[in-house]
């Protein structure tokens, strides 16, 4: 409840028989004045704002933050909700402007100390009490302050990272689309590159993902979200992304044109996504695939192609271009052979463990040892699988010339089994 002005007066803390606020209300100009050189001095951010907004808008709210004190010595009372609103709301445009927002909570930080070094050096010794009264306003002040430029300044960002984002996401759904993105990057504010390293990736579990009884959701959030932060982390530029748990796709702004992508480009980006794997604590297989940014549909469906490849002939966690994947490439494509060649595996559709182990065979280049390893089974088992499977097809992965067959009966055998048109759809994760 708020006491009446006489009330107030009486109660009112003094320094050397005068009423707190009342020094702080006929110091309010010279306090604001004395704030303001304090800012620039202390908070460079402040000194690098335009005259004219220091002197209207910040001047203004360093007076009103005196003001407002002043009142609360007064009657001991908390600043009303149209105060509040006016700290949030100052708060939002500094967010707005970009200045950070440690500068913002300094800032009257700043201010309070100005105020008790012009009222403090006036407290008599008998004025203990009421110096100790004045501090327990000035720290209650700095609280809600602190509380309220934070919830201003957060709300202000999240609302411009979310119109940010949209525009992010409407530029990357422009670039899928094929066409010209100019009108969509403009809007977003974006430079484009000369190209775009297109990359599907699929990634695997982190380990937290397989405990029972952890919440796998949270899992795979975080591991997406230091994922998101290395790639921004490593990427010179805005890099675009549509993600879930079990991976998706990247553009990365690249400097030079695509015809221009060479081998050190490439071990570069090999890097990167060893990197990307070892931060988020997964697995992950990406293929890549570089065009000018009106070609970026086109190659994120060449690069999803890739990956599905890569994946079905059981390759490692790494990087992958077409160069990598020419053979099981062109083999996946339609043509009269690929039915023919896809049959020859049919006899192990009814034994997926043959299948599954004579692929890890192939992909570990002939290695029972590394295949059984892999396949978390002793090499004996390898080997008994092995014999099996070449019993049913008759094709020997020993044997140098059904080797080829193998590897090509493979790659269509897949293709086959996804049902992959005669032109193939566009797969962008």
């Amino acid at each position: 409840m708020t006491v009446s002005n006489a009330a107030a007066r009486d109660s009112a803390p003094r320094f050397g028989g005068v009423p707190v606020y009342e020094r702080l209300q006929a110091a309010a100009g010279a306090l604001e004045r004395a704030v303001m050189v304090r800012l620039v001095e202390r908070l460079p951010v402040y000194g690098r704002l335009p005259p004219e907004q220091l002197g209207s808008d910040i001047a203004k709210q360093v007076t009103r933050g005196i003001r407002c004190f002043a009142e609360m010595v007064r009657t001991g009372d908390l600043p009303d909700q149209a105060e509040q609103t006016a700290i949030r709301e100052s708060s939002a445009r500094r967010a707005d402007e970009g200045v950070p927002l440690e500068a913002v909570v300094g800032a009257y930080h700043i201010g309070a100390e100005e105020c008790a070094a012009h009222v403090f050096p006036a407290a008599e010794p008998g004025d203990l009490s009421d110096l100790l009264l004045v501090q327990r306003h000035m720290l209650t002040y700095l609280r809600l302050v602190s509380c309220e430029v934070a919830a201003g300044y957060v709300q202000e960002r999240q609302t411009a990272l979310s119109d940010e984002q949209v525009a992010l996401q409407s530029l990357l759904s422009r670039l899928l689309e094929g066409g010209s993105p100019q009108a969509a990057a403009d809007r977003a504010g974006v430079r484009l590159p000369p190209c775009y390293l297109v990359l599907s990736i699929s990634v695997g579990r982190h380990p937290d993902e397989l405990v029972p009884g952890v919440d796998h959701a949270v899992a795979s959030r975080r591991k997406l979200r230091r994922l998101r932060n290395e790639l921004q982390r490593q990427t010179v530029g805005v890099p675009l992304s549509v993600l879930s748990g079990g991976g998706g796709l990247i553009l990365i702004p690249h400097k030079a044109p695509a015809a221009d992508f060479g081998p050190a480009d490439r071990d570069r980006l090999s890097q990167l996504v060893v990197e990307l794997g070892r931060m988020c604590g997964a697995e992950v297989l990406a293929a890549a695939a570089a065009a000018p940014p009106e070609g970026v549909a086109d190659a994120a469906r060449l690069a999803g192609e890739i990956r599905e490849v890569a994946e079905a002939s059981g390759h490692e966690p790494g990087l992958y271009l077409l160069d990598d994947v020419l053979l099981e490439y062109q083999l996946s494509r339609p043509s009269p052979a690929r039915e023919g060649l896809a049959a020859l595996l049919d006899p192990l559709d009814t034994r997926p463990e043959l299948l599954t182990t004579l692929r890890t065979f192939l992909a570990c280049s002939l290695d029972r040892r590394r295949a059984a390893a892999r396949l978390q089974v002793h090499p004996n088992t390898v080997d008994y699988r092995l014999r099996k499977a070449t019993d049913l097809t008759g094709l020997d992965a020993s044997r140098g010339a059904d080797l080829v067959t193998l590897h090509a009966a493979l790659a269509a055998h897949d293709a086959v089994r996804r049902g992959d048109p005669g032109v193939a759809p566009s797969r962008q994760a």
